[in-house]
């Protein structure tokens, strides 16, 4: 049972970069490791032979597989080298804590200098990182260099001395690269305008910068300042080809629990991240049964409690997506913006694939749970008086008006039953009517159906917006099954779902299984119509040509194709081509038909 449940974790991984955690049959980490593709590389582990005899004694000791999902390929390396210098894994290299990575300091002073450090002192500096290497570090404050003119000495420039004269200009100033703030030659203010705008550099916002260097560019333009100009424009590429750097570490979210939560209408998922001076130290997602239909907000507080109890937890503070009462003494957070609202999304993000591993893994070991919750989902979703067990969706098909038909599909328990498909030829209406074939079609599915005592749809889908669905629904009023079917429209270009009487349509989330089942009922009703209209009119294209040359019947027309493969080839034909296939008779009948079109 418990490989038969690994099996399980591994099939069900995201693809979504992250780091992966492996755990043996008494829930003791033996691993952690970083990856670029979650899935394909835990799979690796087991698909592959290993000659490394440490590597197959971890494989064997393997029980379970936990991971956290992340941005980026870097983010996965930060937060690798974060949870094994807390948990140290017996199978893990174990790290240093001097080999710490780079950050880049904004030093906390007077004309504050910007610069590389592997240490964080906490004097009021600001720190942005870390970064996996000094290359990048050196890369971005080589970038700022070039926009920016800032000081690189470490003169204290405070305002007494610069006025006192105690400081001359240097090389730096003589070379561009710094406006001499020591000698007074640079305001303050002007000073921190940049220092602003590096900051959102830094930060990966180069929004504000890129719009001061354009209005720059412009004015040198004007003033038929070209050189100026040029150099402005060198800056302005430089920054739109600079690749932001990750931010899952922001020493400034220090000693914080993270929580998030999403639900669907049996189970709440509750998603916890701990962070550690900075560093996320724990990801745990718990699954909660709902008895009463209990709000987000009440799930969210009993977990809040939980989890900190269980896991220890002595911070201070937490982060939110919404209010919460959990007690006095704990300062609550929801952020808006920037890192911290970055955090809280990472959290979210964690429990939704929590959540599509789950449905996965159900699906496979559990099949009737799966369609109970799906059932339950969907009558939820669309509002239904019960579980749309049954469900038929039409769609018309035409192309300038040639050839109407229709097409009907099934599914039962929200997966396709091809065996009740049906295909309509429209009989009462002339051209192309979309409303008027809605009409027909759906009258004669249902008007058979009760003739044959056959079990009716719990939802029709009609493929369309108001006007298809007007048509469906006059035909169930003819057969008087308004009110004992739900029918509803699916509008093709924004997922719009309509519902009769009901001006505003209803729009379903995205990602929902709700949608993903109408969309599937949609596409299949699309291609099994798209289908039978082709066959159509590929055989009436035939019946125009072959069928009406006189005395001609099926079984030399069917001969004929098979040996020259298209009409066309039949109309060039010699007689004694044809002659080779039907015998002479009816090849004469042919050859003389085409000749006296060509006359």
């Amino acid at each position: 049972m418990e490989q038969a449940s690994l099996d399980i974790q591994i099939k069900t991984l995201p693809t979504s970069p992250g780091v992966y955690q492996y755990y043996d049959k008494d829930d003791k980490l033996l691993y952690i490791g970083k990856a670029k593709n979650l899935k394909k590389r835990v799979t690796s582990y087991f698909t592959k032979s290993h000659d490394n005899y440490k590597t197959k004694v971890l494989v064997k000791k393997i029980c379970a597989v936990r991971h956290i999902v992340v941005e980026t390929e870097t983010d996965a390396l930060l937060l690798e080298n974060n949870l094994i210098k807390k948990h140290q894994p017996r199978f893990n290299v174990m790290l240093k804590d001097d080999k710490t990575y780079p950050w880049i300091c904004i030093k906390k002073e007077r004309f504050p200098r910007i610069f590389p450090t592997r240490n964080l002192i906490k004097d009021g500096s600001e720190y942005y990182g870390p970064y996996t290497n000094f290359k990048t570090v050196h890369t971005l404050l080589d970038l700022i260099k070039g926009l920016y003119q800032l000081r690189t000495c470490n003169y204290d420039l405070s305002q007494e001395k610069i006025n006192n004269g105690k400081y001359k200009v240097c090389l730096e100033y003589h070379l561009g690269n710094c406006k001499g703030p020591c000698e007074g030659l640079q305001e303050e203010n002007e000073y921190n305008e940049n220092l602003e705008a590096i900051r959102q550099i830094v930060k990966g916002n180069f929004k504000d910068s890129l719009s001061r260097f354009r209005e720059q560019m412009s004015d040198h333009a004007e003033k038929m300042e070209f050189e100026d100009a040029q150099r402005i424009k060198e800056k302005i590429e430089i920054l739109e080809n600079y690749q932001a750097k990750s931010t899952v570490v922001n020493p400034k979210i220090s000693n914080v629990d993270v929580f998030s939560i999403l639900s669907d209408e049996s189970y709440g998922y509750v998603n916890f991240l701990q962070l550690s001076y900075g560093a996320i130290i724990r990801s745990h997602t718990a699954e909660i049964k709902k008895k009463l239909e209990e709000s987000d907000k009440e799930l969210l507080e009993l977990a809040i409690i939980d989890l900190r109890q269980r896991f220890e937890s002595k911070s201070k503070e937490i982060f939110v997506p919404f209010d919460v009462n959990v007690g006095e003494g704990l300062k609550i957070t929801i952020p808006q913006l920037g890192d911290k609202k970055k955090i809280v999304d990472l959290s979210l993000r964690n429990a939704k694939y929590y959540r599509q591993e789950r449905f996965k893994q159900i699906k496979i070991i559990d099949p009737d749970r799966h369609l109970k919750r799906l059932m339950a989902q969907m009558k939820k979703d669309l509002r239904l008086p019960e579980e749309p067990r049954h469900i038929e969706c039409f769609d018309n098909s035409n192309i300038q008006g040639t050839n109407p038909v229709a097409a009907c599909v099934v599914f039962k328990n929200g997966k396709p039953s091809k065996k009740e498909y049906r295909k309509f030829n429209i009989k009462t209406v002339e051209g192309a009517n979309d409303f008027a074939s809605m009409e027909e079609v759906v009258y004669r599915r249902y008007k058979r159906l009760l003739d044959e005592e056959q079990p009716l749809p719990q939802l029709i889908i009609v493929d369309g917006g108001k006007g298809q669905l007007s048509s469906g629904l006059k035909a169930l009023d003819d057969l008087k099954l308004r009110g004992k079917i739900t029918i509803i429209g699916i509008a093709k270009r924004l997922e719009e779902i309509y519902y009769p009487g009901d001006s505003i349509p209803l729009y379903l989330d995205k990602k929902s299984e709700t949608l993903k089942v109408v969309q599937h009922l949609r596409n299949e009703a699309h291609r099994f119509g798209i289908t039978f209209h082709r066959q159509k009119r590929s055989k009436s294209a035939l019946d125009t040509e072959l069928d009406a040359i006189p005395g001609i019947g099926e079984k030399t027309v069917i001969e004929l194709l098979k040996s020259f493969r298209s009409v066309k080839r039949i109309r060039e034909a010699s007689k004694d081509e044809l002659a080779q296939v039907v015998g002479v008779s009816r090849a004469t009948k042919v050859f003389n038909y085409y000749l006296s079109k060509k006359d």
